[in-house]
């Protein structure tokens, strides 16, 4: 963002820790802080009645939680919570707001990123109803690998069922056919990643369109910048 915008959030803002499952929007509840994340990754969640659940959307630190508020609502029906620990810059949502209504260009920029976000999740159904769990998982973890720096991230099978939407055991049938293409090594809790392009190929064009999206908006999604 510009430096006179970034420099009306700047007194604001507070970097706090972001510990697993940690919640930064909680469905249908106001919106009390933004958070833009420096490390770590958060999932957008959406729920059944019945407490089902699956990821929908995909933040780490290109992004922030809480991105209602730009869009002038001061709440959401869909959970957004930590999937993996890190950091973020958080900001009371009565500050955000003020900053939005002091500045001509701070919405339009993080509109910008929400409408990123609504391309991801677009990308999200298109594979979920025609690629095999396999390329889904292969497009999962690509995102991590964008998102966190190093090729090893811990993440249970249960949390990994979650997020796809599918049933544990369907998971380790899934990394146990990466693992015999060469395209990761898989431990308790630990997944490490020895084929980037292995992965890519798996995923038949589920990767690429909302990163494509995002590196023309703000620049390339690359962990290595951080």
């Amino acid at each position: 963002m510009s430096p006179a915008d970034l420099a009306l959030l700047e007194p604001s803002l507070k970097r706090v820790a972001l510990p697993l499952r940690m919640p930064l929007v909680t469905p249908d509840v106001p919106i009390e802080a933004v958070y833009f994340i420096e490390h770590g990754i958060a999932s957008v969640v959406a729920r059944t009645p019945t407490g089902q659940e699956a990821e929908i959307g995909f933040i780490g630190y290109e992004g922030m939680a809480g991105y209602s508020l730009v869009m002038d609502d001061d709440r959401s029906p869909l959970a957004c919570y930590v999937q993996l620990e890190g950091e973020a810059m958080r900001i009371d949502a009565a500050c955000f707001n003020a900053a939005l209504a002091a500045s001509p260009t701070l919405r339009l920029f993080l509109l910008r990123f929400v409408n990123y976000l609504q391309v991801q999740t677009g990308c999200t159904a298109l594979v979920n109803a025609r690629l095999r769990l396999a390329g889904r998982l292969a497009r999962w973890l690509l995102m991590c690998d964008d998102r966190v720096v190093g090729i090893r991230f811990s993440i249970t099978h249960e949390f990994l069922a979650t997020m796809l939407g599918v049933r544990r055991p369907g998971v380790t049938v899934a990394l146990q056919e990466l693992e015999g293409l060469a395209l990761i090594r898989s431990r308790r809790g630990e997944v490490v990643i020895l084929d980037r392009p292995g992965l890519v190929a798996l995923a038949s064009g589920g990767y690429g369109v909302p990163e494509a999206e995002y590196s023309r908006l703000f620049g390339e999604l690359d962990s290595a910048a951080q």
